[in-house]
């Protein structure tokens, strides 16, 4: 026989197409949040992956992907803190989270001593600029 058969190949190939169907969705990292838009450019990269306190609409208080009580944000940070070359902490809050509870956050991290806090939002914002321009 001077064929090739290509079936047990194309089942193959099938079944892994199938396979980084599925799985490609699921690499998605991160807590959907709704972040407000601003004006302000991004900040340059780190060379860490940044260290974010997330609030979700829902009250949910995540550092990086994990659910955090809200009594134990402080204590958890500065747990990881320690073992990071960067101080930076940035708050990631849904636009529906009331600012009383951004700020919050905010007071806690500061009062515990972490001093380099950075608010994320999503670029394409109104500008506040006056009639002028």
């Amino acid at each position: 026989m001077s064929e090739i058969n290509v079936t047990p190949f194309v089942d193959v190939m099938m079944v892994l197409l199938i396979i980084f169907m599925v799985a490609a969705p699921l690499q998605v990292v991160g807590v959907p949040v709704e972040l407000p838009r601003t004006a302000a450019p991004s900040l340059p990269t780190e060379q860490e992956e940044p260290l974010t306190v997330t609030l979700t609409a829902e009250g949910v208080t995540m550092i990086q992907t994990s659910e955090v009580a809200q009594d134990e944000i402080v204590q958890r940070l500065m747990a990881v803190l320690t073992e990071r070359t960067s101080d930076r902490v940035f708050v990631r809050a849904d636009g529906a989270v009331p600012y009383a509870r951004v700020v919050q956050v905010m007071g806690a991290l500061n009062a515990a001593g972490i001093t380099n806090i950075g608010l994320v939002t999503d670029t394409g914002g109104p500008r506040m600029t006056g009639p002028d321009g």
